[in-house]
């Protein structure tokens, strides 16, 4: 009874804070019997702190004048314990982390305590007991400005000669586990951030500089490993390989990114630290070297990476890394001769290359510029006849970059051609490259190329005036601010270069890029989305104008137009016929919004995924429905977007929806209308009249045969093969039972059994209907790939004949209707001598 007149001692209040910081303090050593209480302790005083900075400001006072940091690091000192340590970190940790106030912050770090615990030698063998030290490093980064940055220094005339805090954080900079190597670079990011310029001084000066240089160091060795997983996916062909490519990726960009927030911080010695190591480590020997042609790295044995990642991460650090001069040294580079057998180590010192005489004189590059003198057909415009023809360097000893990337857009295979277009439309989009480097690159957009002569004109330029309004721009030279960096290059001693020959003009390079762009779009193994980006790309450079696009390109662009209708033609009389113009309608929204977005829709990254294994073809068959509409599919996006090139070059307004007939005429005498087939269309269980229907047998199941009517029928643009039930009282009529599309049936008679007729069933709905998560080549799921198989019995060859033809007639009538729906969609490209064969000649096949 006398224990009910005791009162429970308030878990947080001031006196059990007394409490425990006393017995605390009676500690002289921790021990196996001392150490849960140690570290209980400990625990509760950091809830209380944190409780009184938010309640009552007493309990940090007490906190103050009892010293009790002093009594933590005596703690430390006298024990072994790595429980004890690890509560000691985790008790400072949270008290930092969450202390309000600004006195109490410039208490603790005004003692040497906090920078004691920072410098400790604690066994960082122990992955816990390092995890909880970096949580500390980062929670005390977390309180740094410019007051309490100058509590953690020391300093003599006025220079910072010791941090603690940063020099023990950039140790783990580069530790194995990626979550330390984020908390570090957090904390250096908040050192950054906090303008000190004392402390910038310090940071980036020696020896503390070196820190950047392992940044990048350590950067490389990640784009070679990305290189590797790139390449054994590429070879391996295997999901698991692929796989882990997303996951380097985002180490990658993440590298880039925390480059670039440093780089945002202001600190200008560091901004040039970053960008001199990115240009001497990664760009200058790496990246750039491996754009070589096949011929030219057969010169060259000590490349690290493919022309695939060094594509990719040339888009990175372009997009990611806002620095100016890095950006346009790198367009400079690219313009830059290069010898391919040369060693490209970082010298001091460079050497240049021999004059380059693999150029044509720029006067008689110039003159070829008219309408009459480069090849203009499709067999003739390829990245052979451009270095023939003297646009592009034909000198295997030389390599320019640039000319590399049109190489692979006039000739590369799918993904170097993207990726090429990737790193052209990130050049254009880079904010921190100057529009001379862009011109230069022959990738400044007509609107702005007139915007600049229009200034020149304006300002009194005598060269501007007469460009503004000549046709020919054949004063069109490249700016000094090229020569500018062509001379930071040489400087940098990082790779031997020559600059371009003197007048070699900004219009001659927008020329080579019109011409590798007018080749992408004759070639017909590149796929139709990497296609788009080239059409992007092109619209970006012309204006709404023919007259601005050469005669012979134009000519090309015209042929490869034709080509394609003649094969949306075809698909008229495809298994996809009946689906053919929603397919069309699809595509041509989705084109004209990729035409008119403001960038590509293709994320670079996406070129670093190799084509999945297996393909719609390895797994369904070339010949079946699958692959047929992978092709419809193919077909009809590139066909799209020649259509919509072809209007913009002449001026022409783009409809939403592209000019297709919304209905055609059925004749009375179709066997849909004898049927009293409705537009609404065919559906089971609706009733109609069997008009030509003939008795059949077909087994759905083994051992279960039954008795059906088999009538085909089109309507339009659709088309139906029913099985029917004939209604017994009611003569000459039946009820729909099966419904399955007519186009693709490909009917034929069995070769040993005269009265069977196959039938090929291919799903109702398109395949890629939801082509936004439709991507080329992907893997496939082999179930969702198999046409369906109707065998129809007879009872005489004559009637199985009957049915042959009636289907074919059918299919011919509704690839007719087709055709009608499209024809004001191709008829600008439509001949005589494409239409469709007759009909006698369809039903004899």
């Amino acid at each position: 009874m006398r224990l009910s007149f005791w009162r429970s001692r308030d878990r947080f209040s001031l006196d059990e804070l007394r409490s425990l910081v006393d017995q605390l303090m009676k500690v002289q050593s921790v021990n196996e019997a001392s150490k849960d209480f140690v570290v209980e302790a400990l625990r509760s005083i950091a809830e209380l702190i944190t409780y009184g900075d938010q309640h009552d400001h007493s309990y940090f006072e007490f906190f103050m004048e009892e010293q009790v940091l002093g009594e933590f690091v005596r703690i430390l000192k006298g024990s072994g314990s790595l429980i004890v340590s690890l509560q000691i970190l985790q008790t400072m940790s949270i008290i930092i982390q969450n202390l309000k106030s600004d006195h109490s912050i410039y208490y603790l770090f005004s003692n040497e305590h906090v920078n004691y615990l920072i410098t400790y030698s604690f066994d960082f063998r122990n992955e816990e007991l390092l995890s909880y030290y970096i949580s500390f490093l980062r929670a005390i980064s977390g309180k740094l400005n410019k007051d309490t940055i100058s509590l953690l220094v020391k300093t003599q005339n006025d220079e910072v000669i010791s941090f603690p805090l940063y020099v023990e954080a950039i140790r783990f900079a580069f530790h194995e586990e990626s979550m330390i190597r984020t908390a570090v670079r957090a904390l250096t990011l908040n050192v950054y951030h906090v303008g000190d310029d004392a402390v910038n001084r310090f940071v980036s000066m020696a020896p503390h500089a070196e820190y950047f240089l392992k940044l990048v160091y350590f950067f490389r060795d990640q784009c070679v490993h990305l290189n590797q997983i790139v390449s054994n996916a590429s070879k391996e062909q295997s999901t698991e390989s692929a796989s882990s490519i997303p996951v380097f990726v985002d180490e990658i960009e993440d590298n880039l990114y925390y480059f670039s927030d440093v780089v945002s911080a202001g600190i200008p010695d560091v901004g040039k630290l970053i960008m001199d190591n990115i240009l001497r480590l990664l760009i200058f020997p790496l990246i750039l070297p491996s754009l070589m042609l096949e011929q030219q790295k057969a010169l060259n044995q000590e490349l690290k990476l493919g022309e695939i990642s060094a594509l990719y991460l040339l888009c990175c650090i372009l997009r990611i890394v806002k620095i100016k001069d890095l950006a346009n040294t790198i367009a400079a580079a690219l313009l830059c001769s290069l010898t391919s057998h040369q060693n490209c180590e970082v010298k001091p010192n460079g050497t240049h290359c021999p004059p380059d005489e693999g150029r044509h004189n720029t006067d008689e590059i110039n003159s070829t510029l008219g309408d009459v003198a480069l090849p203009c057909t499709i067999q003739t415009l390829t990245c052979q006849s451009l270095r023939q023809d003297g646009l592009l360097n034909h000198d295997l000893n030389i390599f320019v970059p640039r000319d590399a990337l049109l190489s692979f857009i006039a000739g590369g295979n799918d993904v170097q051609v993207s990726g090429s277009l990737s790193v052209l439309a990130t050049l254009l989009q880079t904010k921190e490259l100057d529009e001379s480097m862009v011109d230069a690159l022959g990738i400044l957009p007509q609107r702005k190329q007139h915007k600049k002569k229009l200034l020149q004109a304006l300002v009194g330029e005598g060269s501007g005036e007469t460009q503004l309004f000549s046709s020919d721009g054949t004063e069109d030279s490249i700016s000094s601010e090229l020569d500018m960096y062509m001379q930071k290059l040489k400087d940098y001693g990082a790779i031997s270069c020559q600059s371009m020959v003197n007048g070699m003009s900004a219009r001659m390079h927008r020329y080579q890029v019109l011409v590798a762009l007018a080749n992408l779009f004759t070639r017909s193994n590149v796929l139709a989305e990497t296609l788009w980006d080239g059409g992007w790309l092109l619209r970006q450079l012309l204006p709404y104008s023919e007259a601005e696009y050469n005669r012979n390109h134009l000519t090309v662009l015209k042929e490869s137009f034709s080509n394609y209708t003649i094969r949306v033609l075809e698909e008229t009389r495809g298994a996809w016929s009946d689906l053919l113009k929603i397919v069309l309608c699809d595509e041509w929204r989705k084109c004209k919004r990729a035409m008119e977005a403001p960038s590509p829709k293709k994320d670079p990254k996406s070129i670093l995924l190799p084509p999945q294994k297996p393909t719609v073809d390895e797994i369904a068959g070339k010949e079946s429905s699958f692959a047929a509409a992978e092709r419809t599919y193919e077909t009809a996006k590139v066909f799209v977007l020649l259509h919509h090139l072809q209007s913009f070059l002449l001026g022409k307004v783009l409809p939403e929806q592209p000019p297709i007939v919304s209905a055609v005429d059925i004749l009375d005498e179709s066997r849909a209308k004898s049927a009293g087939i409705k537009p609404a269309g065919l559906k089971p269980n609706s009733e109609i009249n069997l008009v030509d229907a003939v008795p059949c047998r077909i087994a759905f199941e083994r051992g279960k045969e039954r008795h059906f009517h088999i009538l085909a029928l089109s309507f339009g643009n659709s088309g139906w093969l029913a099985l029917l039930d004939e209604y017994p009282m009611k003569p000459r009529h039946g009820v729909v039972r099966v419904v399955a599309p007519l186009a693709g049936s490909n009917p034929r008679i069995d070769s040993k059994q005269s009265k069977w007729l196959h039938l090929r069933i291919r799903p109702s709905s398109f395949p890629f209907t939801d082509t936004s998560n439709y991507t080329p080549h992907e893997k496939v799921k082999s179930k969702a790939l198999v046409d369906g198989r109707w065998t129809l019995a007879f009872r005489d060859e004559e009637s199985c004949k009957y049915v042959l033809n009636m289907i074919l007639e059918e299919i011919s009538l509704q690839s007719r209707d087709v055709e009608r729906t499209l024809r004001p969609l191709l008829e600008p490209e439509l001949d005589t001598e494409h239409s469709l064969p007759s009909q006698t000649s369809d039903a004899s096949l």
